[in-house]
Order: C-alpha cells, then structure tokens, then sequence
C-alpha cells in the first residue's frame, strides 16, 4: 500500500518569517513572565518568615520594610549587604542572564572567610566554575586578568580573587544596578511596602 508523504519544509517556508516573528515575541513574553513568576516565588518565600518578624540569634526582629528597600538604592554595597537585597538583585540579574556575577562576588565572600587548610579547594571550584575560559558560569573579565587570577588561585590565599572580585564588582555596580533600580521588580516590590506601610 502506498505510504502518504507530507512535506514539512513546504509549510515552514511558508510560515517561517511569521513564525519567527511569532515564537520570537512569545520568547520574550515567557521570559517576563518567568522572572515574574520567579520574583514572585522568592518573594512568597520570604515573606512569611519576614512578616512573622523572624527572630534572629540576638533576638532582633527581621524585616524586609520599604526602608531598608530604599536604602538598597543608596548603593551597591547596602543592597548587597541585605540578604533580601541579594535574593532580589540575583533575580532581576537572572532575568539579564548574567547571574554569574552576584554568585561570583557572593563566591569570594565566602572564599575570604574559609579556613586556609580549605582554601586550595575553594580557589579551584570558584576557578573551575568562573574563571576559566571554558567556565560555565564564566564571568567578564579581560585575559590578562583570566590569566593573572590562574596563577593567584594556584598558589592560594585569602586576596587570591580580589582583584576579578573588584572588577566584576564595578561591572555590577555601572551597568545591571542602576537597571535594578529603574526596575519593574523593584519599583514593585518598594511601591508595595510603601502601601502596606500606610494602610
């Protein structure tokens, strides 16, 4: 019995400039959507444990309030150095797709603090994971300093990332903060606290 052919390329040449066209704005869509939802999510999250004044080790209450969100647009370093700021932040920056710039710095951070018996360890995953030219979450630092900072985590110690940690630093703080703050995510998220604050 003889099989029926149907030609698949003759319908996408057909439908393949509008189809482009179509899937592209629907990319897009979903991907605002996505951070929405994502946003969303950590949001309700945190905001049980923040409106239930979690209590911490010195028995102060935590809580994300429309001040301590305005103090995020003060500068980099308050966002960065509030819990809620850098769940907030690595959201929106997930969003730009470069997210592997706050968990380098957060990376470092961490790295500084690590008992020298472990640094050896630490220096070579935050390598392996940022540095290296083939990395997957490879951050955008120029070759000399790829090269420079190799050499660094090598032979490590606690400075051993500093100067990529600077630079990856000033990326953030001129090109995706001063989106942050111009921001749906957070416009949204201070205009609520604000409104919550008056009622």
């Amino acid at each position: 019995m003889p099989g029926f052919f149907f030609s698949h390329n003759n319908v996408s040449e057909l439908n393949g400039k509008e189809d482009c066209k179509l899937a592209e704005g629907k990319v897009h869509k979903k991907k605002q959507k996505a951070f929405g939802a994502d946003l969303k999510s950590y949001l309700k999250c945190m905001v049980p444990h923040i409106e239930s004044g979690m209590k911490t080790s010195n028995s102060r209450n935590v809580m994300l309030s429309a001040e301590e969100v305005i103090q995020w647009s003060q500068s980099l370093e308050k966002l960065l150095a509030s819990q809620s700021g850098q769940g907030v932040f690595r959201e929106f920056l997930k969003s730009e797709f470069s997210e592997e710039n706050i968990e380098f710095w957060l990376a470092c951070e961490d790295y500084k603090k690590t008992k020298s018996d472990h640094l050896h360890g630490k220096a070579e995953r935050i390598y392996e994971e940022f540095v290296q030219s083939d990395a997957i979450k490879q951050i955008n630092i120029d070759y000399q300093m790829r090269e420079a900072t190799a050499k660094k985590a090598q032979d490590p110690t606690h400075s051993s990332f500093d100067e990529a940690q600077k630079t990856v630093y000033v990326l953030m703080e001129r090109d995706s903060y001063p989106r942050f703050l111009k921001s749906k995510s957070y416009l949204n998220l201070l205009n609520q606290l604000q409104t919550n604050t008056s009622k």
